[in-house]
């Protein structure tokens, strides 16, 4: 190759090579994007003193005085979204999940909401349950897969929440009680609001924020009779209204670290 053709060849390499590194900033990786994570997670609690709780762990109610042992607790939370300083919202997309914490796979316990847009975030509304929508549209998969045993039919949707256990206090020694109804008077849906001006979380590239909501499963009988009368809820009613509004009502912000 002459010298002519050498140098001439050199410079085309160089120009492409310019051109290349320009476009591949017009088009740049996930994180060049400015997103973060959050991991959303419960932490449990029980009665007034809210004393530490868990599953197979026997307790004493103190409204009612049952005693029961929980084996299930299992739960839908989904339409996660973030409020920014300005006012404006960032939605998770297909935000649907369900919490499991009787499942032996870790990441059932929790949440991770993926790709935020890096900024201060004052507010997060989110869902306890599953909205109108999916429970009338046809069979899903993921978290609202039928197989996951949270459903009832196509006119009563989806179970929004189970908590079953033992119980010496109820007439079979156990109890069943599932949550479900998303219309008319029985409609158990709850939007919820947390309050993060004090504590704003901040998210930026590469990183996972946590916030941690506090439940209390006592508050199910908050303002309902005992599991000697009420044992099984298998169906829409006013009782599976009140006692899932007053387990919803009592969950609350804890931390954003």
């Amino acid at each position: 190759m002459s010298t002519l053709k050498r140098i001439s060849f050199l410079a085309l390499a160089l120009v492409f090579a310019t051109v290349y590194s320009c476009r591949k900033d017009d088009n740049p990786t996930p994180q060049d994007l400015g997103k973060g994570s959050m991991k959303l997670q419960f932490e449990y609690v029980w009665a007034a003193n809210e004393a530490p709780f868990q599953l197979e762990k026997e307790y004493v109610h103190p409204k009612t005085g049952d005693t029961m042992t929980f084996t299930t607790l299992k739960f839908y939370v989904s339409n996660i979204k973030l409020q920014r300083a300005d006012g404006s919202w960032w939605a998770q997309p297909d935000s649907y999940h369900l919490i499991c914490n009787s499942c032996t796979d870790a990441a059932d316990k929790y949440i991770m909401v993926i790709d935020i847009p890096n900024g201060n975030y004052v507010a997060m509304e989110y869902t306890m349950g599953v909205d109108s929508l999916m429970n009338v549209s046809g069979a899903h998969t993921g978290a609202l897969s039928f197989s996951n045993g949270m459903f009832w039919d196509w006119n009563t949707g989806y179970i929004m929440m189970k908590a079953e256990g033992k119980s010496p206090n109820s007439p079979n020694g156990n109890y069943q009680l599932h949550f479900g109804g998303f219309k008319g008077d029985y409609n158990v849906v709850t939007t919820k609001t947390a309050d993060m001006s004090n504590s704003k979380l901040t998210v930026s590239s590469g990183q996972t924020k946590t916030v941690t909501l506090k439940a209390n499963p006592a508050k199910l009988w908050h303002s309902s009779e005992g599991l000697s009368k009420v044992y099984i809820i298998h169906s829409e009613s006013a009782v599976a209204k009140q006692m899932a509004t007053d387990f919803y009502n009592g969950i609350y912000l804890k931390s954003v670290e």
